[in-house]
């Protein structure tokens, strides 16, 4: 297992959500070691220490930064370096995977391979004047956990979009992603496994509607402390199934990706993100909450775990 000081950022959590991890390996029959690297040399070093046939990162790239994700130009992704190394790795490729933090380029993909999702233009490298769509949602390009997301993110006008994409540039220093705004319920899919064992399992994400503005949307203070719920859909299920399998097929999703999905206006359901380290923390996360409601049992943290690393081995090595 590979953490640092940006994990908190780009994936699971913290040290102590690395821990569990590692305990809920351990407990399925597998040996395994955490491995802190703030760089390339830290990492083929943890690789050093002992036999190695996989690698599970919480990194994207390496990064000492634990408030957000914001991806340098010269990022050295750990996928990269794994695949350069010949290490077989838990989760989609390195290709994948910087399509997938790049939201942008998620919708490109899913567009051309005509998988539902909302329009969408990049501030910069386009003009955003080529907006058309009001109310427009306005996020960072490169984020998660809502990092970014307020109030302000709904722009009704031209003028409100432009300050809410400088904002994110000055804040956040990366390129602003302007979708048009889906009004309808929210939705997040988890996927586990891969071939004739993937399993898609949709649930509903609802929070008291007294915790919301003007729009039902899912703010950064939302978010980790508590105010969230996810559920078994009452609606949606079988398109939600849908969709997600269309989207893994298309970007080439593998072992464990997590989707969230919004009803348009017209109350079908449109992609907005697909995350790539979904969290993993016990009970808080909407991983482990999703798997909690189809598989109940004594411990349905350790089967998660358990069937991510089952199924990832089984792709590398047929076994």
């Amino acid at each position: 297992m590979v953490t640092g000081q940006g994990g908190d950022a780009q994936g699971w959590g913290n040290m102590a959500v690395t821990g569990s991890v590692r305990d809920a390996i351990v407990a399925n029959g597998y040996d395994c070691r955490i491995v802190l690297a703030e760089d390339r040399r830290a990492l083929e070093a943890g690789l050093r220490d002992g036999a190695c046939d996989m690698v599970w990162s919480s990194l994207y790239f390496f990064s000492n930064r634990e408030d957000i994700i914001g991806i340098p130009a010269d990022a050295v992704w750990v996928a990269d370096v794994l695949d350069e190394l010949h290490v077989p790795y838990i989760g989609p490729s390195a290709a994948t995977m910087k399509a997938l933090i790049g939201k942008f380029d998620t919708h490109e993909v899913l567009a051309c391979n005509r998988v539902s999702c909302p329009r969408h233009v990049l501030c910069p490298p386009s003009d955003c004047g080529e907006v058309d769509f009001f109310p427009a949602f306005v996020k960072p390009n490169g984020e998660s956990r809502s990092v970014g997301i307020s109030e302000n993110s709904v722009a009704e006008t031209p003028e409100a979009l432009r300050k809410q994409v400088a904002f994110i540039q000055r804040e956040l220093g990366q390129a602003a992603l302007v979708e048009e705004y889906l009004p309808g319920r929210e939705y997040t899919v988890m996927v586990i496994g891969n071939g004739k064992q993937r399993e898609i399992l949709p649930g509903r994400v609802t929070v008291d509607p007294s915790h919301y503005g003007k729009y039902p949307i899912l703010r950064s203070d939302l978010r980790g402390v508590g105010l969230t719920h996810v559920s078994l859909p009452d609606a949606h299920k079988e398109e939600a199934i849908a969709l997600a399998g269309a989207a893994c097929d298309a970007l080439g999703c593998e072992d464990h990706v997590r989707i969230d999905m919004r009803e348009g206006a017209d109350g079908k359901l449109r992609i907005m993100e697909v995350n790539g380290i979904p969290g993993l923390k016990p009970v808080k996360s909407w991983s482990p909450q999703i798997y909690a409601l189809y598989h109940p049992g004594e411990d349905p943290y350790g089967a998660l775990i358990g069937t991510i690393v089952r199924c990832a081995m089984e792709r590398s090595y047929g076994k």
